[in-house]
């Protein structure tokens, strides 16, 4: 058998690619190794599918080269996957920080891709186990051998370009795996260091029993690391920390980091302190915090930091002690162990190192007709749509080159 284009991988990038090469003409065959197609789109957004944002920059992803994402995402925008949306009357919503979520179901995005698939004459094929990829001696139509295994059947076929859209490591009930890292390396590519990104933190000191306590407590705050800082809510967990703000910051915390979390986000608790204080000179502490923190919440922060003095009210409280509850509350500092790594993580940080790609393409320079698109590349979204819009817009790239 023999295609123009073999596609590795039935996600969101390498669909896209797909029906934009079979668009041009080309004769497309897609491998997936799963049972069926994009189950990683299917569960994303709790299965509504963050699909996109309304706000998309390069500065919204981490790459050792922060330019490399730009040509991608000029040629195939936000915008452009919302034509495709709108034309397939796919009902929408947009939530906090430009998110946009399907109203009813990520089997709408899905649908819509396949769509385009079927209608662009792309062949998909799942239950397939690559077993290996070779370069042929020859140019042109037989450059690579594919080898696979599909449902316990040998074959293999040919093709002029090879695109490895396989994904990362994360979530492996889904998918997940480092195959496209291993034909990487085959070929010569070098790769970043992977890492799970957009994932929960985990503790084994003492803040394991306090999130273990709060565990289902839920609230705004400000969480910073690395001169990087979100604005989202967190979530205790009987194994840590989690949530929008947690998932976000991951993305930049090295192991033996401190986060920074702001439990009054864009307020001085110092100051309201010392103007408690004046007001309410015979109240607890605790319970002028419990008009804006949750009291379980309180009651934890009372046992770190002012446990003999629980009984005692504000105004005896000094002003240089209120100071340094304020600033515990304002800059709580946590050292997390561990995240919850690849088992729960939503994407892998890292990759096919952006420098052996070209950034108009996605070829790789010294491998002609081999293509690396999505998650595979050291190309990594915040949480918000922006994985999705890589995906589309690096496997647009692709297609139009291929």
């Amino acid at each position: 058998m023999q295609y123009d284009v073999i596609v590795l991988g039935a996600g969101a990038s390498g669909l896209f690619c797909a029906f934009t090469a079979a668009q041009r003409g080309r004769r497309v065959l897609v491998l997936e190794r799963a049972n069926k197609v994009g189950k990683k789109i299917l569960m994303s957004g709790g299965g509504k599918c963050n699909f996109t944002n309304y706000a998309v920059e390069a500065h919204n992803f981490i790459s050792a080269n922060p330019h490399f994402c730009k040509a991608s995402l000029k040629r195939f925008s936000q915008w452009s996957f919302l034509d495709m949306v709108y034309r397939y009357d796919i009902p929408f919503e947009e939530r906090q920080y430009g998110q946009l979520f399907c109203l009813s179901s990520a089997k709408d995005i899905l649908a819509m891709l396949l769509a385009e698939c079927e209608a662009a004459g792309v062949d998909i094929s799942t239950h397939c186990d690559v077993n290996s990829v070779t370069a042929q001696a020859s140019e042109g139509a037989r450059r690579y051998a594919v080898a696979y295994q599909n449902q316990g059947q040998a074959r293999e076929v040919y093709c002029e370009a090879l695109v490895v859209a396989t994904g990362g490591l994360s979530i492996p009930t889904l998918g997940g795996s480092g195959f496209g890292y291993e034909l990487a390396q085959q070929f010569g590519l070098a790769l970043k260091p992977r890492q799970a990104g957009l994932v929960p933190f985990m503790f084994s000191d003492r803040l394991k029993g306090l999130c273990e306590r709060l565990s289902g407590l839920a609230l705004p705050v400000g969480v910073s690391c690395r001169q990087q800082e979100f604005l989202a809510d967190m979530l205790f967990t009987h194994r840590g920390m989690s949530g929008p703000a947690m998932l976000q910051i991951s993305n930049y915390w090295q192991p033996g980091d401190t986060l920074h979390i702001d439990f009054l986000p864009g307020e001085s608790a110092t100051d309201w302190l010392l103007t408690q204080k004046q007001q309410s000179p015979k109240s607890l502490l605790r319970s002028v915090l419990g008009q804006k923190l949750a009291k379980s919440l309180v009651l934890e922060l009372q046992a770190l930091f002012w446990p003999e003095q629980s009984e005692t009210v504000l105004a005896q409280f000094s002003d240089k002690y209120l100071q340094t509850v304020g600033k515990h509350i304002n800059a709580f500092a946590v050292k997390p162990s561990a995240t919850e790594g690849y088992r729960t993580a939503e994407v892998t940080r890292g990759g096919v190192d952006t420098d052996e790609l070209s950034s108009k393409t996605l070829e790789a320079k010294k491998q002609p007709g081999l293509y690396f698109i999505g998650e595979v590349v050291d190309v990594t979204g915040w949480l918000g749509g922006y994985n999705f819009q890589w995906a589309w817009s690096s496997g647009y790239s692709a297609g139009l080159a291929v």
